[in-house]
């Protein structure tokens, strides 16, 4: 299962960001329109923050965090301080791209008790990252990545699966994946990609020129990169967009689902179980019952999947089972 992570958080739609990327608009991704002020961070955290905020950090997303104007940026960072400070967050979160990290912005950030760093790297194959406008390097994202860890930040990295450009998207996933780990993240967040209107993604869509995953191959991909990232020891916290309302609307092709997480936690539980039943006909399924779902599946998809192969499964709950575990 996907590890939870409790974010407080805060979407700044392309502020600071000197790119547009082709796949990307922020206001229609995160559901915000206007930017927020510090004020209204303050009066946020102040409202939805419990006392102990055990388990939570407030979080910057959305755009460029570090390539905002610097006396922006700190602004954010002593609205949210406070809350850090007096023990109602354990730290701050924000995401950033690669090449917008340095010594000086790192210096800032340890003073205001930034636990996080992800950065958006999306892909490690320099192409793929060219022709998506991401303006920059797989480079980048090592030196960043390297120097991140230097400070003694907690590191996380953003991929996506199906990027324009990707000759065979598999294998593309499963490169950046690699290389991810080379890089030993704490954190891993895995997007697909779906074409958004009114981006430059949408009109290669449109002529032809880009052909989006389906949520089949979507989902059997991502399933395969958590797998490989669990095997490493590193905590995905993320997989899928979040269902805003206003992403569904302005979503034109791709595989988008309000359960995709879900989806590809059931498709990892449905290779289990096809690797350990070898001939049987008949099997009896042991989970914790908060998983009874994933090995389910979506609209019984693992049960129809077997009940196709011509195998009979009895599910059995038992509370002594691990949580993620199934026997």
């Amino acid at each position: 299962m996907l590890n939870k992570h409790s974010n407080l958080a805060f979407f700044i739609p392309h502020l600071g960001c000197p790119y547009r990327c082709i796949f990307c608009d922020q206001n229609n991704i995160s559901g915000e329109d206007d930017i927020i002020k510090p004020d209204e961070v303050r009066k946020t955290c102040d409202e939805f923050l419990p006392a102990d905020g055990k388990g939570t950090e407030i979080a910057f997303f959305g755009g460029s965090f570090t390539a905002i104007p610097r006396e922006q940026m700190v602004y954010f960072l002593e609205a949210a301080y406070p809350f850090v400070r007096d023990g109602r967050a354990e730290g701050i979160r924000l995401s950033t791209r690669p090449d917008c990290i340095d010594d000086e912005v790192l210096s800032v950030l340890k003073r205001y008790d930034v636990t996080s760093i992800e950065l958006g790297a999306q892909s490690m194959d320099d192409h793929v990252l060219k022709v998506n406008g991401r303006g920059h390097t797989s480079d980048d994202v090592k030196k960043a990545s390297e120097l991140i860890r230097e400070y003694g930040f907690s590191l996380g990295l953003q991929m996506m699966v199906g990027m324009y450009g990707a000759e065979d998207p598999e294998k593309d996933a499963l490169y950046t994946a690699k290389e991810f780990m080379k890089l030993s993240p704490d954190t891993v967040r895995i997007y697909p990609t779906i074409v958004v209107n009114d981006t430059v993604l949408a009109s290669l869509w449109r002529s032809g020129r880009y052909i989006p995953l389906d949520v089949e191959d979507a989902v059997r991909i991502s399933a395969k990169l958590i797998t490989k990232f669990r095997e490493a020891g590193i905590n995905v916290i993320r997989v899928g967009l979040h269902s805003e309302e206003s992403l569904q609307k302005q979503t034109l092709a791709g595989p988008f689902h309000p359960a995709f997480g879900e989806m590809c936690e059931s498709r990892i539980i449905r290779e289990q179980i096809d690797n350990a039943i070898g001939d049987r006909k008949d099997i009896i399924i042991r989970c914790n019952p908060k998983l009874v779902s994933q090995v389910i599946g979506q609209k019984k998809s693992n049960i129809s999947y077997l009940s196709e192969k011509g195998v009979n499964v009895s599910i059995v709950q038992d509370t002594a089972i691990d949580r993620f575990e199934i026997e």
